[in-house]
């Protein structure tokens, strides 16, 4: 997730407290689902293959929009893309296709839709070389940032390029460097909560 969604005052970008006393990364604010997503699941380590695939298909249809978007209409997005099952949604053909493209709750892109497909397919062909989720992690970097402020935090890196880079030669799309950078903050490879965050360390992959 490429975080854009920030508190109203451009100026803050250090760690803000709520209204209940707690300490977050200035994008948690703004929408409940925000807050719920900050607290509860974002930068938690996620190592299966369903969930993976998920993460990754939302950060490729978030591209271009805000993640707040993608929070809204996530529901819809389990709901037909068959909770995420690379079986099921490998199965997608066009008269899929065109149902999905007229469907208000999701994003109706067929670029990125038929890129879920596809993706679906190669997260399959994976599973003889061990695996969507073991691939992924295998670019786990040997250091976390620190950030203390979001201009601080990075959108891309080393690990991400090449990520990006290796998913692409396996077939996959919409997983470009930044994209695949945000996929590696919401699943904890890196953790980049602002230092005074009460989630700062808690994923148990990096120390606070």
């Amino acid at each position: 997730m490429a975080e854009t969604d920030t508190v109203d005052d451009p100026t803050t970008d250090g760690a803000v407290v709520g209204d209940d006393g707690v300490a977050r990364t200035p994008w948690a604010y703004g929408d409940p689902l925000l807050l719920s997503y900050y607290d509860t699941e974002w930068g938690m380590p996620v190592r299966d293959e369903s969930g993976l695939f998920e993460r990754l298909s939302l950060e490729g249809f978030q591209a271009g929009l805000s993640w707040l978007t993608i929070l809204k209409k996530r529901e819809r997005f389990r709901e037909v893309f068959a909770h995420f099952d690379a079986e099921a949604v490998a199965q997608f053909g066009e008269a899929e296709i065109e149902a999905l493209l007229q469907d208000p709750g999701i994003i109706r892109h067929r670029g990125k839709i038929e890129a879920c497909i596809g993706n679906a397919k190669a997260t399959l062909a994976m599973r003889d070389e061990g695996g969507l989720a073991d691939f992924i992690w295998s670019f786990q970097p040997e250091e976390t940032p620190r950030p203390t402020s979001l201009a601080e935090v990075p959108t891309t890196g080393p690990e991400s390029v090449a990520l990006s880079k290796a998913l692409k030669k396996k077939g996959f799309r919409f997983v470009g460097p930044t994209t695949m950078y945000a996929l590696m903050e919401a699943i904890g490879m890196v953790d980049t909560h602002v230092l005074g965050s009460h989630r700062r360390g808690t994923s148990g992959v990096w120390d606070s």
